[in-house]
């Protein structure tokens, strides 16, 4: 859908997933969407960070990217991809953007 516009559907699938969850790495971002190499999603994440738009840190041997605050197309982009968002198909969103990012609390039924 976006990949016109973000040069290659690898691209689309990394920047959707930081819209989506706010942060991510290349390890769990390749993970999450078929087709979708750790080689190719490391490769989009540092292409994003060479531009401006995402930021990275480092937590323990992991990197984690991150919008960058100050990057001055953030809310344009951001606002292009919460759309693109709401436009994908429900069967896509639900198999791509349900992941569950926190543990459950302790004591709470299964």
């Amino acid at each position: 859908m976006l990949e016109g516009v973000f040069g290659n559907a690898s691209a689309e699938k990394v920047l959707l997933y930081i819209e989506q969850y706010g942060e991510g790495y290349a390890t769990g971002i390749a993970k999450n969407f078929d087709g979708l190499s750790l080689h190719m999603a490391q490769r989009q994440l540092e292409r994003f960070e060479r531009a401006g738009a995402l930021v990275s840190t480092l937590k323990g041997r992991t990197r984690l990217y991150t919008w960058n605050p100050r990057y001055p197309f953030l809310d344009e982009l951001r606002a292009l991809l919460a759309r693109g968002l709401e436009v994908l198909p429900a069967a896509e969103r639900k198999r791509y953007f349900t992941e569950r990012r926190r543990p459950r609390r302790t004591g709470k039924p299964g």
